[in-house]
């Protein structure tokens, strides 16, 4: 049976999150593009709907990120697997290609979410299939801040064309200092400072591969700035925190060389805000 990779983009400010959310009754509607009776509007449902249109079947899809209301994904993966016998007009054969599946799931998908690559990754008999959560070795994440100006002179020009993708704050940033507490977050540490209450994780012991902070210069009447981190595996609501706290160091109310401290205490109350979920984004996933 063919198991295919999908890679997504999407837009998540009108989702409900990546993973599908039934809240109620109702008959399944494969043929919907948008969330059928009895659930929310989410990126899996929507993908799950609109694949199974395409290969004319009930499939599973199984998704690397179970990204959260609002965030946004450049690279998510999922994956499922269908029939492959095209005699009985189901399934999606081998031999039918890769592109012409992108560009039937595409045709039938919202246009805040698209499929930018397939692969078939279909394994001999007696091999596990290819699994994006398992098989994964580490991802990567964006977090996107405007930052404005609110002293004498500013008109308090906020960002109208790509607002949906970035968080507003409200004062300069010193990028230099972010940066040299962004530093103290790579290697193995226990990230629990950095963790929601309830992540429901048995360990909560990651692995930051890099992390840095980057000034993308001025912007529709602010600053851009840009975190950008990659690890093995993140806990819920990390890298939003994560952002939070290296604001809190570059509006100066945290030390960047108070950073290992936060780690060592392992306080929740100590790490800063959760920033919200515009700014947040799913860059890559790797295996």
């Amino acid at each position: 049976m063919p198991r295919y990779k999908l890679t997504i983009a999407y837009d998540g400010t009108d989702f409900c999150g990546w993973q599908r959310q039934v809240t109620g009754q109702g008959p399944d509607e494969p043929d919907a593009s948008e969330a059928g009776p009895g659930e929310l509007r989410t990126v899996q449902g929507v993908l799950r709907r609109v694949v199974a249109r395409v290969v004319r079947e009930p499939v599973v899809v199984k998704g690397a990120s179970r990204t959260d209301a609002g965030v946004h994904a450049r690279g998510q993966v999922a994956a499922f697997t269908c029939s492959g016998d095209a005699a009985e007009g189901t399934g999606w054969p081998s031999e039918r290609g890769t592109e012409r599946l992108a560009r039937a799931i595409n045709g039938k998908l919202p246009p805040d979410v698209c499929v930018v690559g397939v692969e078939d990754v279909t394994r001999p008999p007696g091999v596990d299939a290819f699994d994006p959560v398992g098989d994964c070795t580490s991802k990567a994440y964006s977090y996107t801040i405007h930052a404005l100006e609110t002293g004498e002179g500013s008109l308090g020009v906020r960002p109208v064309f790509d607002r949906r993708s970035v968080t507003l704050v409200w004062e300069r940033l010193d990028v230099e200092a972010m940066n040299r507490a962004a530093r103290h977050l790579v290697g193995e540490h226990d990230f629990v400072a950095f963790a929601a209450a309830g992540h429901g994780r048995l360990t909560t012991v990651r692995t930051i591969l890099s992390c840095a902070v980057t000034d993308l210069g001025e912007r529709e009447g602010g600053r851009r700035v840009r975190l950008d981190v990659a690890g093995t595996g993140f806990l819920y609501n990390m890298v939003r925190i994560i952002a939070g706290t290296l604001v809190e160091v570059g509006r100066g109310r945290t030390r960047a060389e108070g950073v290992p401290a936060i780690i060592a205490g392992r306080e929740r109350a100590a790490a800063g805000p959760t920033l919200g979920p515009e700014g947040l984004c799913l860059e890559w996933v790797r295996y």
